[in-house]
């Protein structure tokens, strides 16, 4: 069975390291803060101006000005400390973030990432996106394998507008998870029962076992 979005939340979450300070990207890599090992304490960094999120908020509970860069409620924590938009972006273009996990549409072979716009769709901008592959010390990309159409998201070169090059280190899917290499992408390990066969139908990039 390939991996849910939890479960792929769950792998990403290994990534954490004791005293990182990460950003988490719009859809699955939200999902992340679910998963946080409990021994590992990191401070979750937002570019709209918030370090230090806490977990969702129960119903009820919600406060209108405590949010995400996705738009969703967050909570707070006793060490959550708040700042300008403007401070947010020089810690990430200032290479002060350890990771981030994001989400994409594509990923090359040589770790180029699409994954802030599709022509002809309206979008509200790119985000933080192309700061966050710039500047901070470890990119993870966690996404599904094929798009909706069942075509391969994992690619030679992308077809979408860039968002970065040559930045992405792991990637994590519902059928595997993925280093990116001189040489192609080396599969490191596989969601249970999917077959290698699987994994090399439904991929453009070279994969490398």
């Amino acid at each position: 069975m390939p991996w849910s979005r939890d479960d792929m939340a769950h792998k990403a979450a290994t990534e954490m390291r004791d005293g990182f300070y990460v950003n988490l990207g719009i859809g699955i890599p939200t999902l992340v803060a679910n998963y946080i090992p409990e021994d590992v304490d990191v401070a979750l960094q937002s570019e709209n101006g918030m370090l230090g999120m806490g977990p969702f908020p129960y119903p009820g509970e919600e406060h209108p000005d405590l949010i995400n860069a996705g738009k969703q409620t967050v909570t707070e924590l006793p060490n959550t400390s708040y700042f300008s938009s403007a401070n947010s972006f020089a810690m990430i273009r200032g290479g002060h973030i350890n990771l981030t996990i994001l989400g994409a549409m594509e990923v090359s072979q040589t770790g180029d990432i699409a994954n802030w716009m599709i022509p002809g769709k309206m979008v509200k901008g790119m985000g933080g996106a192309m700061d966050l592959v710039a500047g901070v010390q470890r990119v993870v990309v966690i996404m599904e394998h094929v798009n909706k159409n069942g075509e391969p998201k994992l690619l030679k070169n992308c077809n979408l507008p860039l968002t970065g090059t040559k930045c992405v280190d792991r990637i994590i899917t519902d059928l595997g998870v993925f280093d990116v290499t001189s040489k192609g992408l080396m599969l490191i390990e596989i969601a249970p029962d999917v077959r290698v066969e699987q994994i090399l139908d439904q991929s453009e990039a070279m994969i490398i076992l």
